[in-house]
């Protein structure tokens, strides 16, 4: 069983938006408490999406797609960017006032769409119908059990040929914070954050082993084409980058 439910985690990102959307969405210490410039914060959008643009061309399997699903997209700093690749983008959040915030934010001339999804799957969506799924400091939130569904839900939404770009965190550094991740239990982290950090809810940070993600995928009949990990001393964490590709599946 969870220590978290994804109730729970829906909930903590409605306060999250509600309070500080733009901070909560990509943590920087000095962009706490609503200083973020939302030009500044866009453009870490283009910087990240256009790396991973590369990369997908690098691989084969870019630089254009009709469509996009952006799952967890907050206020759309990676839909507007990933917009300048695709004709359609649909971002993906539990969180009524991300959304608010994304749509407010909108500056790609209709070819973003940003839709409440408050269910642990994406039953929304039809088989078969995005080429591109992104997904990009979201998962790593989320109990390890709610991203085994999600993980096969991507795999089932994309057409045959379309491919997934995931990030999910795989282990704590072995810094001062990643070894409170490590040893102290989850209930007590989130208490620190709220009650000595200060957060107007907690944010959650899950392991998934590439091993746990290779099989979902898998099982859906997918395949993992590519993968970068990077270890993150601004997070403390490890993380994991996949290309999954829905080419194999029958």
């Amino acid at each position: 069983m969870p220590d978290v439910s994804f109730d729970e985690v829906r909930r903590d990102w409605t306060k999250l938006g509600e309070h500080d959307p733009l901070w909560a969405v990509y943590v920087a210490a000095d962009k706490r408490g609503g200083k973020w410039d939302p030009e500044q914060f866009l453009a870490t959008g283009r910087e990240d999406v256009a790396a991973a643009v590369e990369w997908l061309s690098a691989l084969g399997v870019g630089p254009r797609w009709a469509r996009v699903l952006d799952f967890g997209c907050g206020a759309g700093r990676l839909s507007q960017a990933l917009a300048e690749h695709a004709d359609e983008v649909v971002g993906v959040d539990v969180s009524p006032p991300m959304l608010e915030v994304a749509r407010k934010l909108d500056r790609s001339a209709g070819k973003c769409r940003f839709v409440l999804n408050e269910t642990s799957d994406l039953a929304q969506f039809a088989d078969d119908s995005v080429e591109l799924v992104y997904s990009e400091l979201v998962l790593q939130h989320l109990p390890a059990e709610v991203i085994d569904g999600y993980v096969a839900e991507f795999v089932r939404v994309l057409r045959p040929g379309g491919v997934a770009l995931l990030q999910c965190t795989t282990r704590p550094l072995w810094t001062f914070k990643g070894t409170v991740w490590r040893l102290a239990p989850g209930w007590l982290v989130r208490l620190g954050q709220r009650k000595l950090l200060g957060y107007p809810a907690p944010m959650r940070m899950t392991r998934y082993a590439p091993a746990r993600l290779r099989s979902v995928v898998a099982a859906r009949g997918g395949s993992v084409l590519a993968t970068r990990t990077v270890d993150d001393r601004a997070t403390h964490w490890r993380s994991t980058r996949y290309v999954v590709t829905a080419s194999s599946r029958s």
